[in-house]
């Protein structure tokens, strides 16, 4: 092990899908200092995720429930007791620089920002070339002494969570028609973050209509916790049999993930969960980048979808167009693309 980096603090602070793409990065370091003790800091939530990785010492989660001045001062104390020497900031956001800065560390990682260059020793500046998520972090890597060694993503399940995943899908809507946990089952994600992210819910009810007619599967919709309007859309406009899953923990929602055949869903956090798991998914951007935020391999079953359009990439989270115009990069994506793309992913 390199002399001097034996406690190590590795932090990402927010969303869901960021802190599932530093698993490769997580991974990198356990293999550069095998030895060492390392910690992730991050959003309490997003970072149960992380439970049971194996290249992980312990998890620091952060409350942002709580009145901000009184989470960040424990969590500072928790830091300096962690007598970290090496902090590696993925994020570099304010705070995280500031609780970067307060851990104490000997050498600390993170951004080429104004405003925050104290808080860090080593800064890194981006070259501005297109890269994925997983590549913007080797960055942070290499200047911490660190080798990347992988780029997959994954997260790790007990048995017991599948068990129980497998035992709640059995028993969802029991009393009328319940899953057949021995027929394949394909999982929809209607819901997200942004406006502009969301596939019309008109085509998500076509497309379930199709799986059950054609695949002979069983269709389950999946939502967050604001994404109760976009999946009652999609049960109202469809006449298949589709289940519903609703305010499940992230990581009851990972485990049940697991059983599905496939996934298909729009540019969100439980895309990233499903791709990690190694759940065949099938990602549907608008303003988004795929080049950027999708870096999973077509041989294992991942595809994603994009029209092109003169507006792309907007970045936007509403789209500001009107007329015809209007959301055409998710209007354009047809049922038809989707279906087939789903059917050569997963054989059905």
């Amino acid at each position: 092990m390199t002399r001097g980096h034996a406690r190590i603090l590795i932090t990402r602070m927010r969303f869901i899908g960021d802190v599932v793409l530093t698993t490769p990065a997580i991974r990198s370091v356990r293999t550069t200092f095998p030895d060492a003790f390392i910690a992730y800091l991050g959003d309490r939530s997003a970072v149960s995720l992380l439970e049971g990785n194996p290249c992980l010492n312990e998890i620091i989660p952060f409350d942002y429930s709580r009145p901000s001045v009184f989470e960040q001062t424990r969590i500072s104390l928790v830091l300096r007791r962690r007598r970290f020497d090496l902090a590696i900031d993925l994020f570099g956001n304010p705070r995280s620089a500031l609780l970067t800065w307060l851990s104490g560390a000997r050498v600390r990682v993170g951004p080429e920002r104004r405003g925050r260059g104290r808080f860090y020793t080593v800064q890194v500046a981006d070259d501005g070339r297109p890269k994925t998520p997983i590549q913007f972090h080797d960055q942070y890597l290499r200047a911490a002494g660190v080798t990347p060694s992988s780029d997959q993503t994954e997260l790790f399940l007990t048995e017991d969570e599948r068990r129980d995943a497998r035992i709640y899908l059995q028993w969802l809507d029991h009393e009328t028609s319940p899953l057949d946990m021995k027929k394949p089952i394909i999982g929809l994600h209607p819901g997200g973050t942004w406006p502009a992210k969301q596939w019309l819910p008109g085509r998500f009810a076509e497309l379930a209509e199709l799986i059950r007619a054609k695949m002979g599967a069983q269709v389950v919709l999946t939502i967050g916790p604001n994404d109760e309007e976009a999946a009652r859309s999609v049960l109202v406009a469809t006449a298949a049999d589709v289940k519903l899953l609703r305010g499940l923990p992230l990581r009851q929602l990972a485990a049940v993930v697991s059983h599905f055949r496939a996934f298909v869903t729009n540019d969100c956090g439980p895309m990233h969960i499903a791709a990690a798991l190694g759940v065949p998914t099938i990602g549907l951007f608008g303003p988004g980048e795929e080049n950027i935020w999708f870096p999973y391999p077509e041989e294992k079953g991942h595809h994603a979808l994009r029209i092109d359009v003169p507006c792309h990439p907007c970045h936007l989270d509403i789209c500001n167009l009107g007329g015809d115009e209007y959301m055409q990069c998710m209007k354009l994506l047809t049922v038809g693309e989707v279906f087939s793309t789903l059917r050569k992913s997963t054989g059905l």
